[in-house]
């Protein structure tokens, strides 16, 4: 599916389900921030889950601001869920370094017949950054 379909979808839907460890969607991207705009304003209801880290609450203020909700609002649209409660909607991602460019997939963390999804090379290059920074951060000597 593309993401003009994708936001197609969204464009007709009357409740929308978010399960994001970013928000990124909703408070970075152009395209889907002007639906969802658009789709607030038209009364489509949205609920999130989102883990509790630093980033989500960078971003509730995000989209808080973006779309003029109070806290209520706010509060009645998300729910935010301890990391180990939001492990279930996280997605398997492999990522390939071979000689030139990292190369990234990703698959539901559950089989699901052959469905793999391959990222944009940015996307692989930054996600492979991101696993180099995170393994030498947290890395453990014992198991």
């Amino acid at each position: 599916m593309t993401i003009k379909q994708l936001i197609k979808l969204e464009d007709n839907a009357a409740e929308v389900w978010v399960v994001s460890p970013s928000l990124y969607y909703d408070t970075q991207n152009n395209d889907f921030s002007e639906i969802v705009s658009v789709n607030l304003g038209e009364k489509t209801k949205y609920k999130y889950i989102v883990p509790k880290t630093k980033e989500i609450k960078k971003s509730l203020k995000i989209y808080q601001k973006k779309y003029d909700l109070s806290s209520k609002d706010l509060k009645n649209n998300f729910l935010i869920l301890p990391k180990t409660d939001f492990n279930p909607f996280i997605q398997e991602v492999a990522i390939y370094n071979g000689s030139t460019t990292p190369v990234a997939c990703t698959a539901p963390a559950v089989a699901d017949g052959n469905l793999v999804i391959q990222l944009s090379p940015e996307n692989a290059e930054k996600m492979a950054k991101s696993f180099k920074a995170i393994w030498k951060k947290h890395q453990k000597v014992d198991l």
